[in-house]
């Protein structure tokens, strides 16, 4: 039943985010940034394709990805449409990932140490959906602030 929530949840969001992608007036605005703003949208697309291919593809369904964190920060201009075939590969690898996990997985310590304290598979996986949907505001505030013409 998680299994099918979270995949649920990770495809609503990632497929929302590639529409605040294709929403943008301007390709360019995408990589804008203001002084309040330090995070361009494009930015935060790649470090959640990132975050998301590390701590459910490579973590769980063994994919090899390697990630490169200051690479998803320090990019620019990366074509709109090689971003959103991220995002439908990244989705991809997650609807084949999560199923991998039983309850007693997501019952079990996440393999990694990502915060201060070891946490459950599952506490992780709902705090990466928090995650997603928290980048996911501001992408699309993002997009309403500096995409207006």
């Amino acid at each position: 039943m998680l299994t099918t929530t979270l995949i649920a949840l990770f495809e609503r969001d990632l497929n929302k985010l590639k529409s605040e992608l294709l929403a943008y007036k301007s390709e360019d605005v995408i990589w804008k940034t203001e002084a309040a703003i330090p995070n361009s949208a494009g930015n935060l697309a790649l470090h959640l394709i990132g975050n998301l291919n590390t701590y459910i593809g490579a973590e769980i369904g063994k994919t090899g990805y390697v990630r490169n964190r200051p690479l998803e920060f320090n990019a620019k201009f990366v074509p709109r449409d090689a971003i959103v075939a991220d995002i439908e590969a990244t989705i991809e690898v997650i609807k084949n990932a999560l199923p991998l996990l039983t309850e007693e997985d997501y019952q079990a310590e996440y393999p990694l140490l990502v915060f201060e304290q070891k946490t459950s598979t599952e506490f992780f996986f709902i705090h990466l959906t928090v995650h997603l949907g928290y980048h996911l505001g501001q992408v699309n505030y993002h997009r309403r602030l500096l995409d207006a013409v």
